[in-house]
């Protein structure tokens, strides 16, 4: 460390910059320790890489002002040195003037800058102020970045926050509707939830997508809402429906789809209740579509529909056993249901299905899988198939 260094150490505030100065030449680091600190900067001197490692470790300093000839560690291995232990660190290379290459090895090394001996004190001075600047704007710009990452975090978290407030208003508000629907036509509640479980069983089995699996929970719950559309001399009909009003029936599956296609995020689920009376023999309303014309949704929610309706107790008929409604579903494979969903329902489990209904459905609606919902029979029907004919 250079003697002509020492006074300079007493002034190195916050307020100032500090500037490490390297060179094996005891004059120069003199004569631009002064220049710099006419210019306002606090300056230390030292006359070797070694030193100026050890220094650049326990001081801090805003630039590094460099001689490439030195014995030992030259310059350029100190600038490399310094940009892997103290990348943020901006070096300057003083160079001879024949060594013009030397000072574009440096650049491309990760110097700011290189300078030419003999030295422009002049441009001494314009070079550290320009590097020390760019810097400067370099840290202020990384604080933004931080800064504005930190808002973006706080700005997501708000978001996620208001997205699962909508979300939980909205599996609500679902709910309520589906309660009323059920409440208007059966007088009893919990079927929609419950048949919302039993296909989610089902397309679980049959390794269904998250999407399908989505569009089978939302088509489930709403699967009956055109029945807001119907007379209640119709819907609460005790007998059965003559053919004129089972004809006026069987349009809330396309009323439910009118009201739920233009919602996009419900224009999925929309298929499942127009197609939720289709089967798979083409025998189905209101399109009679066949087979794999079905959407698989639709084809899902018609064995569980069927499910529930045969194990629960209706206005036609009493409520039979599982092990009955599992003898019907076999029955109609290939009639009013799909075979490869048929397989996938016998795979399951018989205790799954009681267990859903024994335990009522409590789960969140879209992070749980085991969710009910289903269709609603026309008052008066018999239970001849079990087929959902509402």
């Amino acid at each position: 460390m250079t003697e002509t260094s020492s006074p300079l150490l007493k002034d190195h505030s916050d307020s100032k910059r500090r500037i490490l100065i390297v060179d094996d030449e005891a004059g120069i680091v003199r004569l631009l320790a002064e220049l710099l600190r006419d210019a306002g900067y606090a300056c230390l001197g030292c006359h070797s890489s070694i030193e100026a490692l050890h220094l650049i470790s326990t001081q801090r300093f805003n630039l590094v002002l460099s001689d490439v000839h030195m014995p030992g560690i030259d310059g350029m291995e100190l600038l490399r040195l310094v940009r892997k232990e103290h990348p943020q660190l901006p070096v300057v290379i003083v160079t001879g003037e024949g060594d013009i290459r030397i000072g574009v090895q440096a650049m491309k090394a990760g110097a700011y800058d290189y300078l030419l001996k003999p030295l422009n004190l002049g441009a001494v001075i314009v070079s550290v102020k320009q590097v020390i600047e760019r810097r400067q704007m370099e840290e202020e710009l990384e604080n933004y970045r931080l800064h504005l990452e930190d808002m973006v975090e706080q700005r997501t978290a708000q978001l996620r926050n208001a997205v699962a407030r909508i979300e939980q208003n909205f599996e609500e508000t679902l709910q309520a509707l589906a309660t009323a629907l059920e409440l208007r036509d059966t007088g009893t509640s919990g079927h929609s939830r419950r048949v919302m479980a039993y296909a989610l069983q089902i397309a679980k089995a049959m390794q269904c997508n998250k999407e399908l699996l989505h569009s089978i929970t939302l088509g489930a719950l709403l699967h009956d809402v055109g029945k807001i559309g119907i007379p209640d001399a119709i819907l609460m009909k005790k007998k059965s429906l003559s053919p004129q009003e089972r004809a006026v029936m069987q349009t809330h599956v396309i009323r439910g789809y009118n009201l739920l296609k233009c919602i996009a995020f419900l224009s999925d689920a929309a298929e499942i209740v127009l197609n939720h009376h289709e089967r798979f023999d083409g025998m189905g309303y209101p399109q009679g579509l066949m087979g794999t014309e079905i959407p698989m949704g639709a084809r899902i929610f018609a064995v569980a529909d069927t499910l529930d309706v045969m194990t629960s107790d209706r206005p036609y008929h009493r409520a039979n056993t599982f092990a009955a409604a599992r003898e019907e579903i076999i029955r109609q494979s290939g009639k009013q249901f799909d075979p490869a969903v048929v397989t996938a329902f016998l795979s399951i489990h018989a205790g799954v299905w009681e267990e859903i209904r024994t335990r009522g459905i409590q789960e969140n609606l879209w992070e749980s899988p085991e969710m009910d919902r289903a269709s609603h029979h026309l008052p008066g029907d018999t239970p001849e198939s079990f087929e959902a004919n509402a």
